[in-house]
């Protein structure tokens, strides 16, 4: 809770406190006004500043005028009988700042500025001076400088390698599982990370028009085209307000005047105004103040126990309406998690083809070495290798108990001109060759998260129209994972920008009710994230940015909870409708039987505290979610 919700809460128990201190105290007249007036003021004396500021600003009804109007018809009321019950202008205005403070709770702290968590920040640049580094703020490096780039460093500025090459890390960017190998003459992007030689890089643009700068940008203007549901209370009151205070003002005064001037009888405007004063206590939306978001705070909870973190009630609505959603690759569908899935070999054994390959990449700390060594599973005797040779690019090659082993890609096997066998399987493929005969090729890649073809299925089965996945791997990769995952369509090959232009591309063609998530983990989505109508982040192995970039989190990073999820915001904009109906029902009744005279104080006290209770018991069924 932070310090204003805090305040808050001091201010509702203050006034409480006195409300029933005063109860008891033995004071009347003008002197009891005076006493109520206190916690009367301490309740809601900003809800009255902004009644006057909404008339000065000729922005009128709104939901704080009308409890401005109800309250102090409530206070007319107790002063025209001479009874000195004031209680009921206080409980009211309690009720309504109880309302204001679970939806303020339930929509949650502020985010930070996504640009100080994005992770592909670069803090500085390596400039090599007389021997030296030095390191220096990259927007003060111009283009066509020597930047120096070490293990394990942030590629600052967009460039050309002009020294040195290395495996770069560039999931932050592309999304893209796989390293990538770079080496003098290859362009370089800025945001991906130096994984193992050092380079040399000349700058082809200024740090202000760099990648990473780009992506930056994307963050921070995508969250202002952000849509967002309006809230419900606000839209009602521009209707309902207006609509009972022209009533209520009709009820004072047309009646006695038709008395007076048509039938010749006594206007009788103390009964009249009497009638108008209970219609407005009536018109009270306490009810609905309450329930509604007391509604979403229980769907909100729901959820938080299932796993599923929603960060406010109006993202728990737009997820209600969702019916397109879009899926990164990396991460979400998938483990990001490299391993062996498939052994093609010729003559030679499965096992033993495994062996020599986990052997020749025994000295690589490369991923896919990496994969390769974890497959094989047995202790390695590097006495066995000798001659061990990393081809950039390529592959390695080396010597294996006297033979010559080569492991790598295709461009390894035409560069040892030894023919090879094309593989259909997607992923990285890696081709043997013992003796300078080609013994098969290892197929490694990305495994699939145990229940992503049930979560589609489970999306498609809530009623979500269209599933979609990009992904910035290659596309046959893509292709074949949205082919087993059911998916309706796939996108690959994309930078973040290319992400965000596709999701605007689908926003533009969907119809306006229709809501689009998207869903992702990395520091790449972010952009996207905050683009998309609804962005849902996996929390348990996803990047800081996601998640603050996100209006939802899934913090086991199962995507069957997606569906979950969505049927949970439905159940609670269910029950928020059911809500409205009732309380709106009851009070047009009641509204009736007011200006009929037939209703009394007793009558409006029902309309006003007996249908929020209703209405609050109702509310709390949303906290159970756990067989929807």
């Amino acid at each position: 809770m932070n310090k204003k919700q805090k305040k808050m809460l001091m201010r509702i128990l203050a006034a409480a406190v006195l409300l029933i201190a005063l109860h008891f105290l033995p004071v009347t007249g003008i002197l009891r006004f005076l006493c109520y007036l206190v916690p009367y003021f301490i309740a809601g004396y900003d809800i009255l500043l902004k009644a006057g500021k909404g008339i000065k600003n000729r922005q009128v009804f709104d939901e704080n005028f009308l409890m401005a109007v109800a309250t102090a018809g409530a206070i007319a009321i107790a002063l025209y009988e001479q009874s000195g019950d004031y209680t009921e202008a206080i409980a009211v205005m309690l009720f309504y700042q109880v309302g204001e403070l679970f939806q303020s709770y339930a929509v949650g702290k502020s985010r930070r500025n996504i640009s100080e968590l994005m992770d592909i920040r670069p803090d500085y640049a390596n400039i090599e001076q007389e021997g030296n580094l030095e390191k220096v703020d990259p927007d003060e490096v111009e283009i066509g400088s020597i930047i120096v780039v070490q293990p394990g460093e942030k590629v600052p500025i967009d460039g050309v390698i002009v020294e040195g090459s290395s495996t770069l890390n560039t999931s932050a960017l592309t999304g893209e599982s796989l390293p990538r190998d770079a080496k003098a003459g290859d362009e370089i992007v800025s945001g991906c990370i130096n994984m193992t030689g050092v380079l040399k890089i000349q700058t082809t643009k200024e740090f202000g028009e760099s990648t990473v700068s780009k992506i930056l940008d994307l963050v921070e203007n995508a969250s202002s085209r952000k849509s967002k549901s309006e809230d419900f209370i606000s839209k009602f009151a521009r209707i309902y307000t207006p609509a009972v205070c022209a009533s209520a003002l009709a009820l004072a005064v047309l009646p006695p005047l038709v008395r007076m001037f048509a039938f010749g009888l006594p206007a009788g405007w103390e009964d009249w105004i009497y009638r108008a004063l209970t219609f407005l206590v009536i018109s009270c939306p306490c009810a609905l103040v309450i329930s509604i978001p007391l509604s979403f705070f229980a769907g909100i909870g729901g959820a938080s126990k299932e796993g599923v973190l929603v960060k406010g009630s109006n993202y728990l609505e737009t997820l209600s309406q969702t019916k397109i959603v879009v899926f990164d690759k990396t991460g979400t569908l998938t483990q990001g998690v490299f391993e062996v899935n498939g052994i093609h070999h010729n003559e030679m054994e499965e096992e033993k083809l495994l062996e020599y390959a986990a052997l020749a990449e025994s000295a690589s700390s490369h991923p896919i070495s990496k994969s390769i060594q974890k497959a094989y599973g047995k202790e390695l005797d590097r006495s066995r290798v000798s001659q061990i040779q990393e081809i950039s690019g390529n592959g390695v090659t080396a010597v294996v108990d006297g033979r010559t082993v080569a492991a790598g890609n295709d461009k390894l096997m035409d560069h040892l001109g030894i023919p090879y066998k094309s593989c259909r399987s997607a992923g990285t493929i890696i081709h043997m060759a013992v003796g300078g005969h080609y013994a098969g090729h290892i197929v490694i890649s990305d495994l699939v998260k145990p229940h992503s073809k049930d979560a589609v299925a489970a999306l498609k089965a809530a009623g979500v129209k269209k599933t979609v996945m990009l992904t910035g791997d290659g596309r046959k990769v893509g292709e074949q994972v949205a082919a087993s995952l059911g998916l309706d369509e796939v996108y690959s090959e994309l930078l973040p920008d290319g992400k965000v232009e596709k999701v605007e591309e689908m926003l533009r063609q969907k119809s306006e009710k229709a809501k689009l998530a998207f869903v992702g983990d990395g520091i790449n989505d972010a952009p996207v994230l905050r683009r998309a109508d609804i962005g849902i982040a996996m929390g348990a192995m996803g990047s800081d940015a996601a998640i603050e970039a996100a209006d939802v989190v899934l913090m086991d990073d199962d995507p069957l909870q997606i569906a979950k999820a969505i049927k949970i915001s439905r159940k609670c904009l269910g029950i928020v409708y059911q809500n409205i109906v009732f309380a709106i029902g009851i009070k047009l009744i009641c509204l009736l039987l007011g200006a009929l005279g037939i209703a009394n104080m007793w009558l409006a006290i029902f309309a006003d505290v007996g249908v929020m209770i209703i209405a609050v018991l109702n509310a709390i069924r949303a906290l159970f979610v756990k067989n929807l």
